[in-house]
């Protein structure tokens, strides 16, 4: 499977982590955050294959990471055009920075409220629940391959995203549809994020 050209929405932790990850697998990317390619020139300099760009640019891409603090979301996604049924992956999680306190969903997951702000997208969860420090770095670790755990509910999306994984030498484990496997993997209140899990074998 040939990897899709990618964008990252969200230059913090897990954005510029998942942008390291990708430069080391020399998998290029286009990286954008709300201030502006400008403000990208440092980051991206260290990391060969990774470019920065606008937000329109990330988000044109075949395959997005959505990668945005909680409350900054709808303004990052804000007059985007419909995503015609691009890959987009979900990467965040309902917590308000730096005070960490959970958003209150109303019963829903945090993936089904980001899936309202991308029309026209395939949704993925994945890359919301490893520390970034751990993303950012080898995933070999302890004889083994950390694990990564995505979730959706199209299979060829799914498919597309644990090629990524492989690809950046990760172990993808699928957790079913979103309603299920996003649930597990939000933080807070799912029992997966912050474990480093490694695959053995």
């Amino acid at each position: 499977m040939t990897t899709p050209s990618i964008g990252i929405l969200g230059a913090g932790q897990i954005g510029s982590a998942l942008a390291r990850a990708l430069s080391r697998a020399g998998i290029p990317a286009t990286l954008a955050n709300s201030r502006g390619p400008d403000s990208l020139q440092a980051l991206v300099r260290e990391l060969p294959g990774i470019t920065a760009g606008t937000r329109e640019q990330a988000a044109a891409q075949e395959l997005v990471v959505v990668a945005v603090n909680w409350s900054k979301l709808p303004a990052a996604l804000a007059g985007l055009p419909d995503f015609g049924g691009r890959v987009v992956i979900d990467a965040n999680n309902p917590i308000e920075a730096p005070s960490f306190r959970a958003v209150d969903l109303h019963g829903r997951t945090s993936s089904a409220v980001f899936t309202d702000l991308v029309p026209g997208a395939r949704v993925v969860k994945a890359f919301n629940h490893l520390q970034a420090h751990l993303l950012a770095a080898a995933p070999q670790a302890e004889g083994g391959r950390r694990v990564l755990f995505y979730s959706g509910d199209d299979p060829q999306a799914k498919a597309a995203v644990a090629a990524l994984i492989e690809r950046l030498g990760f172990f993808g484990i699928d957790l079913g549809g979103l309603d299920v496997g996003a649930r597990l993997a939000q933080f807070p209140g799912g029992p997966l994020p912050a474990l480093n899990l490694v695959k053995f074998g």
